[in-house]
């Protein structure tokens, strides 16, 4: 009987130390676990942040350069084949080539182009963009590179009856909704209706909702008068004086890297061969080395 109690005794001590040693190897896994749990979110966070990559490095990586335009002969417009082509995409093109990656155009709204590039929907705003208070704030730009103004678009029949922005006070008139000639219509107590683009501000001209509208000087020169599509409308005054530049993220060494690419250009011709091609040479700027 001793010798029974005893085995039993035995048995259950083998049975308890086999059911702890069994316990005790199970935190062992916990911690391997856990640790590639919070490895994962920390990659996931500092991707979207870019952490100490370089907004060039960050483009080349993933081999494309998008950037964010609008509708805007002779800067940004599509051939007969549907190709981007223009002053400014063309020299987009070629960025991109410097930088061993490819340009892919992408229509943006431009009241939202600081959120696209902040979001990474774009990665530039390169399309006759003016460098007012707000973009230079809110972006890394590059060095003007082209001279332009605000102008009034009227029908050609009508245009005498206006020598003067006091003369329009009366009008309605279509801007481009955050755009620099929004902004003159504002600072000229005009009345006014916002729309997408400045393609649609001369419709609205054409098809008598509005009574003008104000424009860049450049695409005003290319787009309406004898010519063109719209032969019946002309530019008359010009409400200001601007300057293009492109525009980066906040921070991003991209600007430097065009700024240099710019004078390499000029330097070699080609900014003017292309000005000249586009009809914009008046309006080039000089670069430095």
């Amino acid at each position: 009987m001793k010798k029974l109690t005893a085995l039993l005794l035995a048995l259950i001590m083998v049975f308890t130390l086999a059911a702890c040693g069994g316990e005790a190897e199970e935190p062992s896994a916990a911690p391997s676990e856990g640790a590639e749990e919070s490895s994962e979110p920390a990659g996931e966070s500092a991707e979207p942040d870019g952490g100490s990559e370089s907004d060039m490095a960050y483009v080349q990586d993933k081999g494309t350069l998008i950037v964010g335009i609008t509708e805007f002969e002779p800067m940004d417009y599509q051939d007969e084949n549907g190709e981007w082509v223009g002053f400014d995409a063309d020299l987009a093109k070629l960025f991109a080539e410097r930088l061993g990656v490819e340009a892919e155009f992408q229509l943006i709204n431009w009241d939202s182009k600081i959120l696209e590039l902040d979001g990474r929907a774009i990665d530039v705003v390169w399309n006759g963009m003016t460098l007012t208070d707000e973009v230079l704030a809110g972006m890394e730009c590059s060095n003007a590179y082209l001279n332009n103004a605000q102008v009034v678009i009227l029908p050609a029949d009508e245009a005498e009856s206006y020598p003067d922005a006091a003369s329009m006070a009366d009008l309605q008139f279509a801007v481009e909704s955050g755009s620099a000639g929004e902004q003159m219509a504002i600072d000229n107590g005009f009345a006014y209706t916002p729309v997408v683009d400045q393609a649609t501000a001369v419709l609205e001209v054409q098809s008598g909702t509005c009574n003008a509208a104000i424009i860049d000087s450049l695409m005003a020169s290319a787009m309406v008068g004898e010519g063109t599509s719209f032969a019946d409308l002309t530019y008359t005054i010009s409400l200001n004086s601007e300057e293009y530049g492109v525009g980066f993220r906040k921070g991003s060494d991209l600007a430097a890297e065009l700024n240099a690419f710019f004078a390499e250009l000029y330097e070699a011709g080609t900014l003017q061969e292309l000005a000249d091609q586009y009809g914009v040479s008046a309006a080039l700027i000089e670069q430095g080395a």
